[in-house]
């Protein structure tokens, strides 16, 4: 062990557990110098060194780049996380996990804010982050605590409300690309989220119980979706001319998997200016359209929860406004109400100022007995 002066900061430098280490002590007073490394010592020979080691000496970038091969690697969301990851190295590049403090984090969400980014995506990035620390925590041992549990995520207030109309469904499927089309109308009649509709294989789909299964959604459960005639129909279609059970349903020209952002393109071009001239139109906003037909048809919400994979009623709640007629029997009691009032008014007598009503009891048959009181 010995200390190097480089500028006018003492340097630690020496060998632990076959790793050279070089590490500044921050201080340019060689007396304190000495002291820390006299410190580092102590905490060698006591074994507490390790600990403090890894967060020190491992870097931000390691840390999720790590967390990008070992966690996300061939996930159906793993292009939305590299994006994230790739946002948070852009600012948290070069620093130490140690580095990485509450005050560090609120900083970045200020920066983010700055930029003109919703809660949403900040919420988004900042839960890859939490999520990568707690592995670096729990498996990897880099780190003794995650700073990302002491920051509070903000509230989101971007629902949409968006759904097709019926001419704006004709012009978007005469204008969509033949493959894109098969998709489009698929995710209109079963509500499938966009990942899940192009992971999905031959092996999730059964023609004889017309159902399809999605075998991961996004809570991370398994989800058996009934299906019209018009899915039917298009997927006996597709069946004949894709043989192979291993394949995914929904392919390129090419006969490959359809990527995502290649058909979000397709879907933007479609409802483009030139075509079916269709604005403030998400490829989601299909299965805001799936639901809220269901429930402009009177479904019943606890079917269409069932079928969107939703894990509360209150996020299938909010298509509710769109059938205030599943209501109307709650406000029709009152008419009835007053009806029996009037009649008893004509039948009966008043006490008080009430109309009472007046029971008869009919003679009963033969070897039954009237009620009693």
């Amino acid at each position: 062990m010995g200390l190097v002066k480089r500028g006018d900061v003492w340097w630690m430098s020496f060998t632990y557990q076959g790793r050279r280490i070089r590490q500044s002590t921050g201080t340019g007073n060689k007396a304190m110098a000495e002291a820390i490394l006299g410190k580092i010592k102590a905490d060698i020979i006591e074994g507490k060194f390790f600990e403090v080691l890894e967060e020190k000496t491992r870097t931000f970038d390691e840390l999720m780049d790590r967390f990008l091969s070992e966690h996300v690697v061939k996930r159906s969301s793993q292009r939305a996380y590299e994006g994230f990851v790739k946002r948070l190295k852009t600012f948290f590049a070069g620093r130490f996990l140690a580095d990485i403090t509450p005050r560090s984090i609120a900083e970045y969400k200020v920066y983010r804010y700055d930029s003109g980014v919703k809660p949403a995506t900040i919420n988004r990035e900042l839960a890859a982050m939490k999520k990568a620390f707690n592995l670096a925590v729990k498996e990897w041992e880099w780190c003794r605590a995650n700073p990302v549990c002491r920051i509070s995520l903000d509230r989101e207030n971007n629902q949409r409300d968006r759904w097709l109309t019926d001419g704006e469904e004709k012009r978007l499927l005469r204008a969509a690309k033949p493959w894109a089309r098969e998709v489009i109308l698929f995710a209109l009649h079963t509500g499938m989220r966009l990942g899940e509709i192009l992971a999905l294989t031959w092996e999730g789909v059964d023609l004889f119980r017309r159902t399809v299964t999605v075998f991961r959604s996004k809570n991370g459960e398994r989800r058996t979706i009934p299906v019209n005639h018009t899915v039917l129909e298009l997927l006996k279609d597709k069946a004949r001319k894709q043989p192979n059970p291993l394949n995914t349903v929904f392919q390129s020209q090419a006969g490959t998997p359809i990527d995502a952002n290649n058909l979000r393109r397709a879907f933007r071009s479609a409802c483009g200016e030139k075509k079916a001239k269709i604005e403030n139109l998400h490829f989601h906003d299909l299965r805001h359209t799936f639901a809220t037909r269901l429930v402009q048809a009177g479904v019943d919400l606890y079917k269409v929860q069932r079928l969107l994979g939703h894990k509360s009623p209150t996020m299938t709640q909010r298509y509710a406004h769109h059938y205030p007629e599943s209501l109307r029997d709650g406000v029709e009691i009152l008419d009835r109400r007053q009806v029996v009032g009037t009649i008893s008014a004509q039948s009966g007598r008043v006490e008080n100022g009430r109309a009472l009503q007046v029971v008869e009891f009919v003679e009963p048959a033969s070897g039954i007995e009237p009620p009693t009181c």
